[in-house]
């Protein structure tokens, strides 16, 4: 069997080789040409490859697998009506999204003078990611509210089952669920607004610029807006019009539309800026890679001989101890920062925007991405004046111990 993988997922010939031979390409260099030339089987692929008809085309491929949360870069109707198997990984990196969020919203909270339990957080998209980060912030201590219609759905049908069989929430087992607002009320209500949805072009719950030209202008000043889900789900033009009108608005953009070919106007006015990598840490690149791998050994009948465990290398920062001295929110910012600072990807693209321009800029900061390790990867080991800091590193997922 023959395989065509994207240049960049990590431990692919670990995983695959024992399905065939493998070649390696650049992520924007996969076209239907090089699947043919590569006479690939299987196709594995990132965000930045587009997989429809055109692609496909008098190809002998058996099976596509995306190392991704996300699947609007792939055309599923195209691939089933050709009997052609397919996976995605969802979740895999919907913990290094959350750090990113995190370290972003400990950044402004310090540039603004403020700390973040002084703001009500709204969470757009309660997936993998948004649920991920309602939990984490929530067990914070901070004020969360949560936009989620499909979600909303699924949880009043839940409800109802739950009345009927007259259980519930408090049952033994089940986890504390957020109250969904409408996306209004949120943009109303909330001083921190967090995008984390798919991006859904048609239908009831469309998402393509769900953020559009009269919700940005209803945000109220001193609003912060973080966008680390996709780009198209917010009319960039509008929030540059908002932004270069007045700089009322603190801005975190992840993603934007016309990746890699992005708004440099806009990219200028955001307080921070980074090229699409909210998600990625090792780890959840390597999630990624196994869950994709999965997939595809059990679509082929094939047995998983390789463990998850034996991908992940050891970190290069294994443990930090603290003792008395500082305050919670400066204990967090520092153990934030020693595993994750946002601000060396803002900069980051910033100098390689300099030296390729921006649009190669954001695809070769992407391709030569420095090593990122997630939170839970560092063991914060706290000296016994220390240990009240417990609970607050713990809620933020960090290993914490406390020394005897």
């Amino acid at each position: 069997m023959r395989l065509l993988i994207d240049s960049l997922i990590p431990k692919a010939e670990a995983c695959f080789a024992e399905l065939g031979s493998i070649t390696r390409r650049p992520g924007r260099e996969i076209d239907a040409q090089a699947v043919r030339d590569a006479e690939a089987e299987v196709l594995v692929v990132r965000s930045i490859t587009r997989v429809d008809e055109a692609l496909l085309e008098d190809s002998r491929l058996r099976f596509v697998g995306t190392c991704t949360i996300g699947t609007d870069h792939l055309d599923q109707a195209a691939l089933e009506a050709q009997g052609i198997g397919f996976a995605n990984a969802p979740g895999c990196n919907a913990e290094a999204v959350v750090d990113y969020v995190l370290s972003s919203l400990l950044t402004l909270a310090e540039r603004e003078g403020t700390e973040l339990d002084q703001r009500r957080i709204g969470i757009v998209g309660a997936g993998n990611v948004g649920g991920r980060l309602y939990r984490r912030l929530t067990a914070l201590g901070l004020d969360c509210r949560v936009c989620d219609p499909p979600r909303a759905e699924q949880e009043a049908e839940k409800a109802a089952d739950r009345e009927a069989k007259n259980t519930a929430d408090h049952d033994a087992g089940v986890e504390q669920r957020p109250t969904f607002d409408d996306l209004d009320t949120l943009i109303e209500t909330c001083d921190v607004l967090c995008l984390h949805t798919p991006l859904v072009r048609d239908g009831e719950h469309r998402t393509h610029h769900l953020l559009d030209e009269a919700r940005i202008a209803a945000l109220e000043p001193g609003t912060w807006l973080l966008n680390a889900g996709r780009g198209d789900c917010l009319d960039g033009q509008a929030l540059l019009a908002r932004l270069a009108a007045s700089s009322d608005l603190r801005t975190v953009l992840d993603v934007f539309e016309d990746e890699p070919a992005i708004d440099e106007a806009l990219w200028r006015l955001a307080d921070i800026a980074t090229p699409h990598i909210a998600g990625h840490s090792l780890d959840g690149k390597l999630r990624g890679t196994h869950q994709v791998y999965r997939a595809a050994m059990e679509y082929f009948g094939l047995p998983v001989r390789v463990a998850f465990a034996d991908l992940a290398p050891a970190t290069s920062l294994p443990s930090l101890t603290l003792d008395a001295g500082l305050l919670p929110w400066e204990a967090l910012r520092l153990c934030v920062r020693a595993c994750y600072d946002v601000r060396r990807d803002h900069d980051g693209l910033i100098r390689y925007q300099r030296e390729k321009g921006l649009k190669a800029g954001f695809d070769a900061y992407r391709s030569e991405y420095p090593l990122r390790r997630e939170f839970s990867t560092l063991r914060v080991r706290l000296r016994p004046a220390a240990a009240s800091l417990e609970p607050l590193l713990a809620a933020a997922g960090f290993a914490v111990e406390v020394e005897s």
